[in-house]
Protein backbone atom coordinates (compact mmCIF):
# COMPACT_ATOMS: atom_id res chain seq x y z
CA UNK A 1 0.00 0.00 0.00
CA UNK A 2 1.36 3.42 -0.97
CA UNK A 3 0.81 6.24 1.52
CA UNK A 4 0.43 9.65 -0.07
CA UNK A 5 3.14 12.07 0.98
CA UNK A 6 1.98 15.59 1.75
CA UNK A 7 3.57 18.46 -0.16
CA UNK A 8 5.33 21.31 1.63
CA UNK A 9 2.51 23.75 0.86
CA UNK A 10 -0.10 21.32 2.15
CA UNK A 11 1.77 20.99 5.45
CA UNK A 12 2.06 24.76 5.82
CA UNK A 13 -1.62 25.23 4.95
CA UNK A 14 -2.63 22.65 7.56
CA UNK A 15 -0.46 24.40 10.16
CA UNK A 16 -2.02 27.79 9.44
CA UNK A 17 -5.46 26.20 9.56
CA UNK A 18 -4.60 24.72 12.95
CA UNK A 19 -3.48 28.13 14.26
CA UNK A 20 -6.66 29.71 12.92
CA UNK A 21 -8.76 27.10 14.69
CA UNK A 22 -6.97 27.22 18.04
CA UNK A 23 -5.66 30.76 18.57
CA UNK A 24 -5.85 33.09 15.56
CA UNK A 25 -9.33 33.18 14.10
CA UNK A 26 -9.37 34.20 10.46
CA UNK A 27 -5.66 33.58 9.91
CA UNK A 28 -4.89 32.77 6.26
CA UNK A 29 -1.86 32.38 4.06
CA UNK A 30 -1.19 35.61 2.21
CA UNK A 31 1.59 34.36 -0.01
CA UNK A 32 4.00 31.53 -0.65
CA UNK A 33 7.03 33.78 -0.81
CA UNK A 34 9.38 31.22 -2.33
CA UNK A 35 7.21 31.05 -5.47
CA UNK A 36 7.97 34.67 -6.36
CA UNK A 37 11.46 34.86 -4.91
CA UNK A 38 13.30 31.52 -5.02
CA UNK A 39 15.38 31.10 -1.90
CA UNK A 40 13.01 33.19 0.22
CA UNK A 41 11.06 31.79 3.17
CA UNK A 42 8.11 29.57 2.41
CA UNK A 43 5.06 31.57 3.46
CA UNK A 44 3.55 34.65 5.08
CA UNK A 45 0.32 34.32 7.09
CA UNK A 46 -0.78 37.44 8.94
CA UNK A 47 1.95 38.34 11.40
CA UNK A 48 3.76 35.03 10.86
CA UNK A 49 6.78 34.38 8.65
CA UNK A 50 6.99 30.62 8.15
CA UNK A 51 9.84 28.41 7.01
CA UNK A 52 9.26 24.69 6.50
CA UNK A 53 11.89 21.96 6.41
CA UNK A 54 12.32 18.23 6.93
CA UNK A 55 15.26 16.04 7.81
CA UNK A 56 15.82 12.29 7.91
CA UNK A 57 16.70 10.92 11.34
CA UNK A 58 19.27 8.69 9.67
CA UNK A 59 21.38 9.83 6.69
CA UNK A 60 19.95 8.41 3.45
CA UNK A 61 16.96 7.07 5.38
CA UNK A 62 14.50 7.68 2.55
CA UNK A 63 16.73 5.75 0.15
CA UNK A 64 17.25 2.90 2.60
CA UNK A 65 13.52 2.67 3.32
CA UNK A 66 12.78 2.49 -0.40
CA UNK A 67 15.31 -0.33 -0.76
CA UNK A 68 13.74 -2.17 2.19
CA UNK A 69 10.24 -1.91 0.74
CA UNK A 70 11.43 -2.94 -2.71
CA UNK A 71 13.29 -5.94 -1.34
CA UNK A 72 10.68 -7.18 1.11
CA UNK A 73 7.73 -6.31 -1.09
CA UNK A 74 4.31 -7.26 0.18
CA UNK A 75 5.26 -10.10 2.49
CA UNK A 76 3.03 -8.73 5.26
CA UNK A 77 0.03 -8.75 2.94
CA UNK A 78 0.80 -12.25 1.68
CA UNK A 79 0.73 -13.63 5.21
CA UNK A 80 -2.11 -11.47 6.51
CA UNK A 81 -4.53 -14.41 6.61
CA UNK A 82 -2.31 -17.47 6.15
CA UNK A 83 -0.53 -17.88 9.50
CA UNK A 84 -2.57 -18.60 12.63
CA UNK A 85 -0.23 -16.77 15.02
CA UNK A 86 1.40 -13.35 15.41
CA UNK A 87 4.93 -13.19 14.00
CA UNK A 88 7.16 -10.13 14.20
CA UNK A 89 10.43 -10.16 12.27
CA UNK A 90 12.95 -7.44 13.14
CA UNK A 91 15.68 -7.12 10.53
CA UNK A 92 18.98 -5.22 10.85
CA UNK A 93 18.70 -1.69 9.48
CA UNK A 94 21.61 -2.23 7.08
CA UNK A 95 20.48 -5.70 6.05
CA UNK A 96 19.21 -4.57 2.65
CA UNK A 97 22.03 -3.01 0.66
CA UNK A 98 22.62 -2.21 -2.99
CA UNK A 99 24.27 -5.10 -4.80
CA UNK A 100 22.60 -7.78 -2.69
CA UNK A 101 20.20 -10.33 -4.17
CA UNK A 102 16.98 -8.70 -2.93
CA UNK A 103 14.65 -11.18 -4.63
CA UNK A 104 16.69 -14.03 -3.19
CA UNK A 105 16.49 -12.57 0.33
CA UNK A 106 12.74 -12.09 0.02
CA UNK A 107 12.22 -15.65 -1.23
CA UNK A 108 14.42 -17.05 1.53
CA UNK A 109 12.44 -15.17 4.19
CA UNK A 110 9.19 -16.35 2.61
CA UNK A 111 10.34 -19.97 2.69
CA UNK A 112 11.56 -19.65 6.30
CA UNK A 113 8.17 -18.29 7.39
CA UNK A 114 6.37 -21.12 5.59
CA UNK A 115 8.66 -23.94 6.69
CA UNK A 116 10.18 -22.95 10.03
CA UNK A 117 8.19 -20.31 11.88
CA UNK A 118 5.40 -22.73 12.75
CA UNK A 119 7.92 -24.76 14.79
CA UNK A 120 9.06 -21.78 16.89
CA UNK A 121 7.83 -21.70 20.47
CA UNK A 122 6.23 -18.48 21.66
CA UNK A 123 8.74 -15.82 22.66
CA UNK A 124 11.74 -14.00 21.20
CA UNK A 125 14.42 -15.72 19.13
CA UNK A 126 17.60 -14.77 17.27
CA UNK A 127 17.52 -16.45 13.87
CA UNK A 128 20.78 -17.00 12.03
CA UNK A 129 22.23 -19.11 9.22
CA UNK A 130 19.06 -19.08 7.15
CA UNK A 131 20.10 -20.06 3.59
CA UNK A 132 19.79 -17.07 1.31
CA UNK A 133 19.53 -14.52 4.13
CA UNK A 134 22.93 -12.81 4.62
CA UNK A 135 22.16 -11.55 8.16
CA UNK A 136 20.67 -12.71 11.43
CA UNK A 137 17.32 -11.34 12.52
CA UNK A 138 15.01 -11.45 15.50
CA UNK A 139 11.68 -13.23 15.50
CA UNK A 140 8.96 -12.75 18.10
CA UNK A 141 6.07 -15.21 18.03
CA UNK A 142 2.82 -15.17 19.96
CA UNK A 143 -0.33 -17.25 19.77
CA UNK A 144 -2.26 -14.42 21.43
CA UNK A 145 -3.24 -11.15 19.80
CA UNK A 146 -4.03 -10.53 16.17
CA UNK A 147 -2.51 -13.12 13.85
CA UNK A 148 -0.32 -12.09 10.94
CA UNK A 149 3.15 -10.98 9.98
CA UNK A 150 4.76 -7.69 10.99
CA UNK A 151 8.12 -6.54 9.63
CA UNK A 152 10.33 -3.88 11.16
CA UNK A 153 13.97 -2.87 11.47
CA UNK A 154 16.26 -2.13 14.38
CA UNK A 155 16.89 1.58 14.89
CA UNK A 156 20.59 2.19 14.28
CA UNK A 157 22.66 4.22 16.72
CA UNK A 158 22.60 7.86 15.67
CA UNK A 159 24.40 9.95 18.27
CA UNK A 160 25.33 12.65 15.73
CA UNK A 161 21.73 13.55 14.85
CA UNK A 162 21.63 16.70 17.07
CA UNK A 163 24.71 18.16 15.39
CA UNK A 164 23.42 17.28 11.93
CA UNK A 165 20.03 18.75 12.87
CA UNK A 166 21.63 22.01 13.96
CA UNK A 167 23.70 22.31 10.80
CA UNK A 168 20.55 21.82 8.74
CA UNK A 169 18.33 24.16 10.76
CA UNK A 170 20.88 26.98 10.97
CA UNK A 171 20.59 27.49 7.21
CA UNK A 172 16.80 27.71 7.49
CA UNK A 173 16.93 30.05 10.47
CA UNK A 174 19.15 32.46 8.54
CA UNK A 175 16.34 32.91 6.00
CA UNK A 176 13.95 33.97 8.76
CA UNK A 177 16.24 36.57 10.34
CA UNK A 178 15.29 39.48 8.00
CA UNK A 179 11.60 38.94 8.77
CA UNK A 180 12.26 39.12 12.49
CA UNK A 181 13.81 42.52 11.83
CA UNK A 182 10.64 43.58 10.02
CA UNK A 183 8.50 42.76 13.04
CA UNK A 184 7.17 39.40 11.88
CA UNK A 185 6.73 36.49 14.27
CA UNK A 186 9.12 33.89 12.88
CA UNK A 187 8.10 30.23 12.81
CA UNK A 188 10.19 27.19 11.89
CA UNK A 189 8.26 24.02 11.00
CA UNK A 190 10.23 20.76 11.17
CA UNK A 191 8.39 17.94 9.43
CA UNK A 192 8.87 14.19 9.63
CA UNK A 193 6.76 11.39 8.18
CA UNK A 194 8.98 8.78 9.86
CA UNK A 195 6.82 6.56 12.05
CA UNK A 196 9.66 4.20 12.95
CA UNK A 197 12.42 6.37 14.38
CA UNK A 198 10.99 9.86 14.93
CA UNK A 199 8.40 11.31 17.30
CA UNK A 200 7.88 14.47 19.33
CA UNK A 201 10.01 13.17 22.21
CA UNK A 202 12.98 12.38 19.98
CA UNK A 203 12.72 15.79 18.30
CA UNK A 204 12.42 17.57 21.66
CA UNK A 205 15.58 15.93 23.03
CA UNK A 206 17.45 16.47 19.76
CA UNK A 207 16.65 20.20 19.68
CA UNK A 208 17.64 20.53 23.32
CA UNK A 209 21.00 18.90 22.62
CA UNK A 210 21.50 20.78 19.36
CA UNK A 211 20.96 24.22 20.94
CA UNK A 212 22.27 24.07 24.54
CA UNK A 213 22.52 27.88 24.57
CA UNK A 214 18.81 28.24 23.90
CA UNK A 215 16.63 29.23 20.95
CA UNK A 216 18.29 31.44 18.32
CA UNK A 217 17.28 35.06 18.83
CA UNK A 218 15.72 35.42 15.38
CA UNK A 219 13.20 32.65 16.08
CA UNK A 220 9.91 33.08 17.89
CA UNK A 221 8.64 29.52 17.73
CA UNK A 222 9.60 26.05 16.54
CA UNK A 223 7.07 23.34 15.76
CA UNK A 224 7.47 19.64 15.03
CA UNK A 225 5.00 18.34 12.44
CA UNK A 226 4.40 14.58 12.30
CA UNK A 227 2.90 13.58 8.95
CA UNK A 228 3.21 9.79 9.15
CA UNK A 229 -0.60 9.66 8.91
CA UNK A 230 -1.59 12.25 6.28
CA UNK A 231 -5.22 12.20 7.42
CA UNK A 232 -4.20 13.03 11.01
CA UNK A 233 -1.27 15.45 10.93
CA UNK A 234 0.02 16.31 14.41
CA UNK A 235 1.61 19.63 15.47
CA UNK A 236 3.81 19.92 18.56
CA UNK A 237 5.26 23.21 19.81
CA UNK A 238 8.94 22.74 20.68
CA UNK A 239 9.80 26.07 22.35
CA UNK A 240 10.26 24.42 25.74
CA UNK A 241 13.07 22.25 24.37
CA UNK A 242 15.30 25.33 24.27
CA UNK A 243 14.70 26.42 27.86
CA UNK A 244 17.40 25.94 30.48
Amino acid sequence: MTIRKLGDKEVIALFVEDLATTHYKGLKIESFSDDKNPGDIDAIAGKFAIEHTSIDFIPDQSRDSAWFLQAIGNLEQEFAETIPFRLILILPYTGIQKGKDWQGIRLALYNWIIDESINLPDGSHVISSVPGVPFEFHARKSNTGKAGLLLSRFAPANENFPSRLRSHLDRKITKLAPYKGKGKSTVLLIESDDIAFMNEGVMWDSLSNAYPEGMPSCLDSVWFVHTSIPEDVQFFEMNGAFER
